[in-house]
């Protein structure tokens, strides 16, 4: 009989206290008569900001737990503190949204918890089924919310294309790692690699579990041809849902496609890189052109996403430690456009009504000026124009890339980019070269979108004086992961 040893939990303590306190919530919700929604999101981000806390305190070295299910390291903590960061600012910009839509059910931010709960333990999974227990910790929540408008069909009909279509995606992961597992016979990622780097040549079966395993995180992060629920489930769900997955499953997914390239494929470079670089040049040339024709505004941010995934992955085709770094860089600076972005959408109403098409910012210029300032600054960072953060973004995952020698993978990013740049001068023009009708928007009023528009603001305006604690911070997260040892 195997003795039991009890795991060490102190390196999973930001992750078990997520979970009890996202349970206490939950009671605390059912326990009272009338509907505690505010109460209930305003405890949710003072949960998580305790738990971002934690992770700063136990993410400092490099440990494992749970038989080395769970890994602790800098780089999980740097992608950690960027989703819990994302996901407090989602809770704190659906307040009123929630509000004016009547959907203020304290379900709502208790079910980002949990989605959030998920997301942190697929940044720290190191192996398959831990990997596969964070990702639907994850999803099941999302779908939830995606639908959580229960009277408008387009919420509906969105949540139901995600729900099915993650479902075929979590069947494609599954068949990948039962082939990595019948062919390897582990399913730890420090065990896997081992064996994998003593296995020459590589087995079919092997390559097959490795592109079905790919594939399946790759609809996770919307990358073409994995993208096709993106635009419609960006456009059904509630614009303060559409904002988190924007922002913080993203950044979970490229976290764990980073540790599971790092990890258990570190040697089988020649093999997944073409697919990575081919899931690169797909995403970035639909998400450029296909945004061109798009007249509603939170479609268009889908396309842009896509596009922005697909930037992120040149990063990984780099196949380098540099390119893990300016994943990194380039993922927090994203986060912060696309808060300011969403945070400015968010305000689009008119009467009270919510707002999405981009006709809809006509005459913004005139009328509020300093919201068409933010996010003209947005749309400039977005499409990549110096000296605003964004450029400073794509620069260093082109700079990874052709320090590898991927020279014509960073120059199908600029085109790309330069195409995708009319799209987002189009809302520009909008904003200040078309007259608004009788009626414009009304004047924006909510504080805590109006602060996170302006903080997102500077921060794109000031990064090129201020890089150094993101660099320093990305540079040292990236040194917990272990080299690429390509065969």
């Amino acid at each position: 009989m195997i003795p039991f040893i009890a795991p060490d939990l102190m390196p999973a303590f930001p992750e078990i206290s997520l979970a009890i306190l996202a349970l206490m919530l939950l009671m605390f919700g059912v326990s009272r008569k009338e509907e505690p929604f505010q109460a209930v999101s305003n405890l949710s981000i003072f949960a998580l900001l305790a738990v971002g806390a934690m992770i700063c305190r136990y993410c400092g070295e490099t440990v494992t737990t749970f038989n080395g299910m769970f890994i602790s390291d800098s780089f999980g903590g740097f992608m950690k503190m960027l989703v819990i960061a994302g996901s407090a600012v989602s809770i704190l910009m659906a307040a009123k949204y929630a509000e004016r839509q009547r959907i203020m059910r304290f379900e709502y931010p208790i079910l980002i918890l949990f989605a959030t709960l998920g997301m942190l333990l697929m940044i720290s999974a190191n192996d398959l089924i831990s990997l596969y227990m964070g990702l639907e910790m994850q999803s099941l929540p999302l779908y939830v919310l995606a639908a959580i408008q229960r009277d408008s069909i387009k919420s509906t009909e969105g949540g139901l294309k995600y729900f099915v279509l993650g479902a075929l995606s979590s069947g494609m992961l599954l068949y990948g790692a039962s082939l990595l597992y019948g062919y390897t016979g582990v399913t730890n990622f420090d065990k896997m690699a081992t064996i994998l780097a003593a296995s020459a040549p590589l087995s079919l079966g092997v390559i097959v579990g490795m592109v079905m395993l790919i594939s399946g995180l790759a609809f996770k992060i919307s990358a073409v041809p994995f993208h096709m629920w993106t635009p419609d489930v960006y456009e059904g769900a509630p614009t303060s849902v559409t904002a988190f997955f924007a922002i913080a499953p993203k950044i979970a997914a490229l976290a764990l496609l980073t540790r599971v390239f790092m990890g258990p494929f570190g040697s089988m470079v020649a093999e997944w890189q073409q697919i990575v670089v081919v899931l690169a040049i797909a995403s970035m040339v639909l998400g450029s052109v296909a945004a061109i024709g798009q007249t509603n505004i939170k479609r268009l941010l889908a396309y842009s996403s896509i596009g922005n995934m697909g930037y992120a992955l040149v990063g990984l085709a780099s196949a380098s430690a540099e390119g893990v770094k300016a994943v990194m860089i380039f993922s927090a600076i994203y986060m912060v456009m696309t808060i300011g972005t969403f945070a400015i959408v968010l305000m689009m109403k008119q009467r009270e009504r919510m707002l999405e098409e981009i006709a809809d910012l006509s005459g913004l210029g005139v009328r509020q000026p300093m919201l068409a300032l933010a996010m003209t600054v947005m749309m400039f960072s977005m499409a990549g124009i110096p000296p605003l953060a964004g450029f400073f973004g794509k620069l260093f995952v082109f700079q990874a890339a052709v320090a590898q020698g991927l020279y014509w993978l960073a120059v199908i990013g600029v085109i790309t980019s330069v195409i995708a740049a009319y799209y987002y001068l189009r809302i520009i023009k909008v904003m200040y070269f078309e007259e608004a009708g009788d009626e414009s928007l009304d004047p924006a009023t909510d504080v805590r979108l109006n602060v996170l528009a302006g903080v997102s603001t500077v921060a794109m305006l000031l990064f090129i004086a201020l890089p150094g604690p993101l660099l320093a911070s990305a540079d040292a997260a990236a040194k917990s992961i272990a080299i690429f040892k390509p065969k």
